[in-house]
């Protein structure tokens, strides 16, 4: 059922945990670390190909797992499409512009959104789109 027009959007809630897999998981949580300051909670040793099949990283207070591609196990690489990532911040300028610091590439510098909130884009070199999203700046 739509929303009535006038009516407040509904609060964002947590529960869904992103799985991204990647080619080059590792390096991606190395980029997330700078760009996000993501906490490494486990990873599982890499094989003789530099691949990991998990790790575990905490961005903005959730998980958020990885893994490399296995296609000897069923699990190819497929090119990510049709999807973002979103950061609900409380300074969307900051985080964008450190993410970008961090080699992600901007996509939509922050601005004040007309439905009210500040948002921004920024596109990591693994083909993940992130969004920023948070209050206008006063």
């Amino acid at each position: 059922m739509a929303e009535a027009q006038g009516t407040p959007p509904a609060a964002v809630k947590g529960g869904v945990i992103a799985y991204l897999s990647l080619d080059g998981a590792i390096k991606a949580g190395e980029l997330y670390k700078k760009a996000f300051g993501a906490e490494q909670v486990h990873l599982h040793p890499a094989d003789s190909k530099g691949r990991t099949m998990h790790l575990h990283l905490y961005i903005n207070g959730s998980s958020v797992m990885l893994s490399d591609p296995f296609p000897e196990h069923g699990h190819p690489f497929v090119p990510l499409a049709g999807f973002s990532l979103m950061l609900p911040v409380k300074d969307v300028d900051s985080w964008w512009q450190r993410a970008v610091d961090a080699g992600l590439a901007p996509t939509m510098k922050p601005e004040d959104m007309f439905w009210g909130d500040r948002y921004a884009q920024a596109k990591d070199p693994f083909g993940v789109l992130w969004a920023f999203v948070g209050p206008k700046k006063s």
